[in-house]
């Protein structure tokens, strides 16, 4: 099957960066936790609360992302979402007190929680089978983008700031004086471009078949494939597959195979955040201070910790649609519970041990890789393509809606674990959960590697 490669790619990126303003909403606030902790006199509790607090805004994006992008599209979706990400940017910068700014950042939030759903369902749908998995994975990689531009800026800003004179007595207050400001309002940037670029892609030709606007989505579609027989041939696949479907509503959820599959989703999305990975990527530089490290040598660890995970989530962008989902999995979960034990074994036994920071910091790396190129590049492929063209949204906000809850749970959760139940403890707590994770991905899902959104559609239906 002869496609257009560049125009797919356009097409897949421009919504993947939408995975950028996600990562770096998600990452910025790693570096601005013991500035506005002490800005604000947060005790554990309120430190929970403002790192959890814009996924509090996920959690409501994600929502009501299946029904605006089942209803209205997902290109309109998107330009909702960009215009979130630029207001929560703003108005974090300029927030007057703490209020304030929890309610700005929850916003953000809201355009994350959307970007999550609707993004990935976009490049799903325009992308060949054959190439599926990569082109979904531009997502995650653009996530791990996002994550390591929010560290470099974080580091970058704090680098800066120590014995710079500014002359501007704004520019001093935002880059220096109470630098958090101009971490949050950094995002300005990446969300007006990801505005302006939304205006150049199409709407999803999926999505304007099941609107029965077929005739838009075969320009679309001989776009996208080399000659105008393929083209004709997906219009009347997808067309045959919504055929006697109920319409996109709530309730068609409930039907068997549809619920099987949701239910499974769901299940993986949530699991996935209570193996360590989001406690690693919001409070990465607290835990290295714990471990002894300086305020800028964890910071700048913290750079390493987002370089790997772009890095490994590059290689899993060539090898997701060769290796397999599961196989993916299998090897990646693996890896990541040894990690875990042995940062765990560090913080308990590490000084009896003579276990140095460099220990540390290879197990950590060792644990983003592992993640990297399995979880987190697997979740959202999986979810993106898992769910019948006609409740594709609203299947996909249910699995997004827990995995965000499971995010907002970590993300609060995280400092009591540290302090309750010690850093040692919380690793191997995470390492546990990855066992009922891999069990789920063996036995309950299946490969979906190489087969049309038609064909695991009629899987589940089965």
């Amino acid at each position: 099957m002869k496609t257009n490669s560049g125009y797919v790619i356009f097409m897949a990126v421009v919504a993947a960066i939408g995975g950028i303003l996600f990562g770096y909403d998600t990452a910025v606030i790693s570096g601005t936790i013991s500035s506005v902790t002490g800005q604000f006199s947060l005790d554990t509790l309120q430190q929970g609360w403002y790192v959890g607090c814009a996924l509090i805004g996920s959690i409501i994006g994600v929502l009501f992302a299946g029904t605006l992008s089942d209803t209205i599209g997902r290109k309109k979706t998107m330009l909702i979402a960009a215009t979130l990400f630029c207001l929560s940017a703003v108005f974090c910068a300029a927030s007057a007190d703490f209020m304030q700014l929890v309610c700005f950042r929850i916003i953000g939030g809201v355009g994350i929680g959307i970007v999550s759903i609707v993004s990935p369902i976009y490049i799903s749908e325009v992308s060949p089978a054959d190439r599926r998995g990569t082109m979904v994975s531009l997502y995650q990689l653009a996530v791990t983008i996002g994550f390591l531009a929010a560290y470099l800026v974080n580091f970058w800003i704090q680098d800066s700031a120590q014995g710079a004179d500014y002359s501007s007595g704004l520019w001093s207050h935002l880059m220096k004086d109470e630098m958090w400001r101009g971490m949050l309002g950094s995002m300005t940037v990446p969300a007006v471009l990801y505005f302006i670029v939304i205006f150049f892609i199409p709407e999803s030709p999926r999505w304007l078949i099941v609107k029965a606007k077929g005739d838009r989505a075969i320009v679309t579609l001989k776009r996208i494939y080399s000659d105008a027989g393929t083209a004709e041939m997906q219009l009347e696949e997808t067309r045959k597959s919504i055929a006697g479907e109920t319409k996109s509503e709530w309730k068609a959820l409930l039907q068997p195979g549809i619920m099987k599959a949701v239910i499974i989703g769901s299940a993986i999305a949530i699991l996935g955040q209570f193996m360590g990975v989001n406690a690693v990527l919001y409070y990465g530089p607290e835990i290295f201070s714990e471990a002894g490290l300086s305020s800028g040598d964890s910071m700048f660890s913290q750079v390493l910790v987002g370089a790997v995970n772009m890095l490994t989530t590059i290689i899993a962008v060539f090898i997701i649609d060769k290796v397999g989902r599961k196989q993916l999995i299998y090897w990646g979960v693996s890896g990541m519970i040894l990690s875990l034990v042995m940062i765990g074994m560090y913080f308990i036994f590490g000084e009896a041990w003579g276990l140095g920071n460099g220990f540390l910091l290879a197990f950590f790396l060792f644990y983003v890789f592992c993640c990297a190129i399995s979880i987190s590049a697997v979740v959202f492929v999986l979810l993106s393509e898992m769910y019948p063209n006609s409740v594709r949204g609203r299947a996909m906000s249910v699995a997004g809606l827990a995995l965000w809850v499971g995010t907002y749970l970590i993300g609060q959760l995280t400092p009591w674990l540290l302090e309750n139940l010690t850093p040692g403890g919380t690793f191997f707590l995470f390492a546990v959960m990855c066992i009922p994770y891999i069990l789920i991905m063996w036995k309950a899902v299946p490969e979906t590697t190489g087969k049309t959104l038609e064909e695991i559609e009629e899987y589940w239906k089965k």
